[in-house]
């Protein structure tokens, strides 16, 4: 038996279990799934459409529609359910919120076994995939805060974020452009170039490779909370003294990666560029450093969240009126939490968006390499 089956199968007994088990209580009235005909007709369908796939009677493309259709549509169903009044909800509901999560996973997994030969197809499924991931997320933590009634200054649920999100985007704006369009892509910028131009220089001088890496890892050791006043000290409240924590941040990760790339061409290959008569800056730009890009790339992609995690902290320390760390400082003190999981949901977005622009530059530079040979 499958692993898809046996999620199948605990779907499918989980909605039986929810036709023998109270869905909850309004005003004090306990009532059963037989009193609510949608909710009903969703776990009958859900049963139905498990038992299909484990008995393979439903395959291929009807399998995949009746899987996208009915968990998202039965999760918006139990979500709506929960805007009901002075209702407790127990064992039945919960079954049922279980069962929809578990078809979804199945979905998910029939995506994920696809092979298709089209590239756009494989990026189309690498994309779907991990989408799904993050929504189900974001069902599952709607139903269990508001289900559950956690208090929203712990944990306000993602509907209460985003219609903070919406009604305060002229802030988040000014936030972002603060810190990231300002500090983490200035930081980022000067902090990877000057360890790029020094592992160079470290490349060409062997010597400086005693000094300087000893130098750049205590560097790195610095914690950010002690560094960061002190270039607050240093330059200011505005974004310059941020995008200094960010070329600290950033600096040795590019250093050595850049240091390793280099070293990386055989001994062989150094030979025939030298049986070329080729001298040392044209065996750097054609021959060694193509070789480093991968491990340049790589520290790339490493400081495009590191940028934007140096920055945010250490706007904890001084910063002007603005800013996504001056914001979530602020807002956690006025227990404003969902203002503080809007400006995270940008700051996510945001290292995400960076990272995902790194690899696609990654992916134009490197094509001929073996990872990437067959995307």
């Amino acid at each position: 038996m499958t692993f898809r089956n046996v999620l199948a199968l605990i779907a499918a007994a989980l909605c039986l279990l929810a036709l023998a088990s109270p869905l909850g209580s309004v005003a004090g009235v306990s009532l059963s799934l037989w009193d609510d005909v949608g909710l009903l007709v969703f776990a009958l369908a859900l049963i139905a459409a498990v038992l299909g796939i484990v008995s393979r009677k439903l395959t291929g493309g009807a399998a995949d529609i009746v899987m996208l259709v009915l968990p998202h549509s039965g999760a918006w169903y139990l979500i709506a359910r929960l805007g009901i009044a002075d209702q407790d909800l127990q064992a039945g509901y919960w079954c049922l919120v279980i069962a929809s999560w578990l078809a979804a996973w199945i979905f998910v997994d029939q995506l994920s076994a696809k092979k298709p030969k089209s590239p756009s197809l494989q990026r189309f499924y690498g994309v779907v995939v991990p989408v799904l991931f993050g929504v189900w997320l974001l069902i599952l933590w709607e139903t269990l805060v508001r289900g559950f009634q956690v208090p929203t200054v712990l944990l306000p649920p993602p509907s209460m974020i985003g219609a903070r999100f919406a009604a305060s985007t002229a802030i988040l704006w000014a936030d972002f452009q603060q810190t990231f369009l300002k500090a983490v892509l200035i930081g980022y910028a000067l902090g990877c170039g000057s360890a790029f131009l020094t592992a160079i220089l470290i490349d060409r001088v062997p010597f400086l490779q005693r000094g300087l890496l000893p130098i750049g890892n205590l560097v790195s050791a610095l914690p950010i909370i002690g560094v960061a006043p002190i270039m607050v000290m240093w330059f200011g409240f505005d974004w310059q003294s941020k995008a200094a924590v960010v070329i600290i941040m950033t600096f040795f990760p590019m250093l050595v990666n850049t240091v390793a790339g280099l070293s990386i061409s055989s001994q062989m290959e150094k030979d025939m560029m030298k049986t070329y008569a080729a001298g040392y800056w044209q065996s750097l730009i054609k021959l060694r450093l193509p070789s480093a890009l991968p491990f340049i790339f790589n520290a790339l992609k490493i400081n495009s969240t590191l940028a934007m995690i140096g920055a945010i902290v250490a706007e904890f320390f001084g910063t002007p009126i603005v800013g996504m760390g001056f914001r979530i400082s602020t807002e956690v003190g006025r227990m404003n939490v969902d203002m503080v999981w809007a400006e995270i949901a940008v700051a996510a977005l945001a290292g995400t968006a960076f990272y995902g622009v790194m690899n696609v530059i990654e992916r134009a530079c490197t094509f001929w390499h073996p990872s990437f040979r067959n995307g």
